[in-house]
C-alpha cells in the first residue's frame, strides 16, 4: 500500500493486488451470511446466485496481462468491494430483524441485486470489449500518446461503473473535443457508441446535452451513421427534439439531418415519429436548428411514399412560410428544394402548393440572391396544374433565371419553358420576352442535358412564325442546331435539333448554312437510325441542293 500524509490525516491507497484478495476474502463471508436469512427469501436467492458468480469474475478479471496497470481494474474492485459490503450488512439486518420496514428493504435488496448485476456486466465488459488492452497507460510519454490514453479511458469508463462516473467521463471527452475533435471521433468504437446512445435516455440533462453533443460530431464526421442506426439512436434523438434543452435540440436535429441522407433513416425518422416535432422546430426553433430541421425534411421528402404522411403533418404550408420568410438563406433553400420533392409526382400535393400561394412565393424566391435550381424545378413541377395566365406570370422569372442564372437553374427554366409553350399565345409571349437569343446560347452549353432541353424548347417556339423568324435572323442558331445532330447513342437532343432545322428549311440561307456545316451527312446516318423527321428533312436538303444546282447552269 502506498501512504500519504495530510495534514493531521493518512490517506492510504490500497493497491490493485490487495483489493483483489479482500474480494475474495468477502465473497464466501457475504454468501454465508446471506444463506442464514429466512425472510424475503425469493430476493436473498436471486442476490445469492449472483454472488455466487462474482469468483469467477474475479478470477477473469485478475488473470488478463494488465490487470495491475491502470486505475479502471482498480476502481471496478473498489466498486465490488462496496457492494459484497452491503450485501453482509443487509444480511445481518435481515437476520437479526432490524429492518426499518419491509418496504424499505425490499428496495434495499433490489438496490443491491443490481449494484451486483453492474459489478459482474462491467467486469464482462471490461474483458470482453478490450478496453483494458486499450487504455493501458503508453510507455511513451509524449503528450501526443497521453491525449490518446485520456480519450481511450474516457470511452472506456461511458461503457462501466455509475451514471456519476459517466457523466464525468463524458465532460472529459466534450472539454477534448473542443480542441481536438478528430482524436475522439478517431478512437471510438462500436461499443462506445451503444454507451453514447445510452446516456441519450440519461435521467440527467447534462449528461444527455453532452451525450448528444458527442454524437453529433460523430454525426456529422460521416462514418458512424449505420453504427449509430443499427444503436437505435433515432428515438431517443427524436424524443430530444421534442424536451431536450435548446442546446441538446439543435445537436439533436443536426444528427438527424445528417443521418436523414439515407433513405432508410428517413422511412425510421417517418416511423418512430419524427416529423412532427421537425415541423414544430420548423415553426419556433432558431436559425440553427431551423436550418437543420429544414434540411431534414427536404431529405425526407425525397422518399416518395412518405411524401403524403409529410403533407398530413402540415410541410407544405411550413415549407412555402420558411421560403418566404426563412431565418437563414439556407433554410429558404432547404424549403425550395422540399417543395421540388414534394410536387414532382403528386396532383394533391401539387394543388395544395398552388392553394398555399406556393407559385407566388417561389417567383419571389427566384428574384433572390439564393440558387434558383429547386425553385425553378418545383415551378416545372406545377405548371400543368395552373391556368394560362399563370403561365403569363411565370415567363418573366423564367426569362430573368435564364439570363443569370447557374446551368442547372437554366436547364430547369429552359425545361419549364417547354411545359409552358402549350399554345400559340403562350409561345408568342415567350418569345416577346427575349427568352429565344438565350435558349439559343444555351444550344452551346457543355452540359448535354442543358443543350437538349434548349433545342426542345426552340422546336416548340419555331412553330410560331414571328418566333421562327428571330431564330432564323440569330447567325448561331442553324450552326449550333446542326451540331446537335451528331448521332452518337448519348446525344438525346438530336430528334429536337432535327424539328428545329426543320422549321428553318424554308429559308435558302439557313439550308445553305446547313449544308455548308454537314447537315447532309449527319442527316443520312439519322436516316438509317430512324430518327423522326431526319429523312423528310434530308430530302428537303438535297432537293434545295439540286434545284441551286440547275439555276446556275
Amino acid at each position: 500500500m502506498v501512504e500519504e500524509k495530510t495534514g493531521n490525516e493518512t490517506l492510504v491507497d490500497p493497491k490493485v493486488e490487495d483489493l483483489l484478495l479482500q474480494a475474495q476474502e468477502l465473497v464466501p463471508i457475504a454468501l454465508d451470511k446471506a444463506r442464514t436469512v429466512t425472510g424475503f427469501s425469493s430476493r436473498w436467492r436471486v442476490i445469492i446466485s449472483r454472488l455466487e458468480k462474482i469468483p469467477t469474475c474475479l478470477s477473469d478479471l485478475s488473470s488478463h496481462p494488465c490487470f495491475s496497470k491502470h486505475t479502471l481494474c482498480k476502481e471496478q474492485l473498489q466498486a465490488v468491494l462496496g457492494t459484497l459490503k452491503e450485501a453482509i450488512e443487509l444480511a445481518i439486518v435481515c437476520t437479526e430483524e432490524k429492518q426499518k420496514g419491509k418496504l424499505k428493504m425490499q428496495s434495499d435488496l433490489d438496490s443491491l441485486s443490481a449494484k451486483i448485476d453492474l459489478s459482474l456486466k462491467d467486469c464482462g465488459l471490461l474483458m470482453k470489449t478490450g478496453v483494458l488492452g486499450e487504455v493501458t497507460q503508453p510507455l511513451s510519454s509524449s503528450i501526443q500518446d497521453l491525449e490518446t490514453f485520456s480519450v481511450r479511458e474516457s470511452l472506456a469508463r461511458l461503457q462501466i461503473g455509475h451514471l456519476e462516473s459517466k457523466r464525468r467521463a463524458l465532460e472529459q471527452l466534450v472539454e477534448v473535443m473542443k480542441d481536438d475533435e478528430k482524436a475522439v471521433i478517431t478512437a471510438l468504437g462500436r461499443t462506445n457508441v451503444a454507451s453514447l446512445v445510452q446516456l441519450l435516455t440519461a435521467t440527467s440533462p447534462s449528461v444527455r446535452e453532452n451525450a448528444v453533443t458527442v454524437i453529433c460530431s460523430l454525426a456529422e464526421s460521416g462514418g458512424c451513421e449505420n453504427w449509430l442506426v443499427s444503436e437505435n439512436a433515432l428515438p431517443p434523438l427524436i424524443r430530444l427534439l421534442e424536451s431536450g434543452s435548446p442546446v441538446a435540440k439543435e445537436k439533436a436535429v443536426i444528427s438527424l439531418q445528417r443521418m436523414s441522407i439515407s433513405s432508410e433513416t428517413s422511412r425510421s425518422i417517418v416511423g418512430h415519429g419524427g416529423v412532427s416535432p421537425l415541423i414544430e422546430i420548423c415553426k419556433t426553433g432558431d436559425s440553427v436548428s431551423q436550418a437543420a430541421s429544414a434540411s431534414t425534411l427536404k431529405n425526407i421528402s425525397a422518399v416518395p411514399e412518405v411524401r403524403q404522411s409529410l403533407a398530413e403533418e402540415g410541410i407544405v404550408k411550413v415549407m412555402i412560410n420558411i421560403l418566404s420568410c426563412g431565418i437563414l438563406l439556407g433554410s429558404k433553400e432547404y424549403a425550395a428544394e422540399c417543395l421540388q420533392n414534394l410536387t414532382c409526382s403528386n396532383e394533391a400535393l401539387r394543388r395544395s402548393v398552388i392553394s398555399e400561394n406556393g407559385i407566388q412565393t417561389l417567383l419571389a424566391y427566384l428574384d433572390g440572391p439564393l440558387p434558383q435550381e429547386s425553385g425553378v424545378a418545383a415551378i416545372r413541377n406545377l405548371v400543368g396544374s395552373v391556368s394560362v395566365e399563370t403561365h403569363f406570370k411565370i415567363i418573366p422569372s423564367l426569362v430573368h433565371v435564364l439570363k443569370s442564372g447557374s446551368t442547372g437553374a437554366q436547364q430547369a427554366a429552359a425545361s419549364t419553358i417547354c411545359r409552358v409553350a402549350t399554345s400559340n399565345e403562350t409561345k408568342r409571349m415567350i418569345g416577346e420576352s427575349g427568352c429565344i437569343p438565350l435558349l439559343i446560347r444555351m444550344l452551346e452549353a457543355k452540359a448535354s442535358g442543358a443543350r437538349e432541353v434548349a433545342a426542345q424548347a426552340i422546336a416548340s417556339l419555331v412553330t410560331v412564325p414571328r418566333n421562327c423568324r428571330e431564330v432564323k435572323r440569330d447567325e448561331k442558331s442553324v450552326t449550333s442546331l446542326v451540331m446537335l445532330l451528331e448521332p452518337s447513342p448519348s446525344n438525346s437532343a438530336k430528334k429536337y435539333a432535327v424539328s428545329g432545322l426543320a422549321a428553318l428549311c424554308s429559308s435558302r440561307k439557313c439550308k445553305k448554312l446547313m449544308v455548308s456545316y454537314g447537315a447532309v451527312g449527319y442527316l443520312k446516318k439519322l436516316s438509317e437510325l430512324e430518327v423522326p423527321g431526319s429523312k423528310k428533312l434530308l430530302e428537303r436538303i438535297e432537293k434545295g441542293k439540286v434545284r441551286s444546282f440547275f439555276s446556275r447552269k
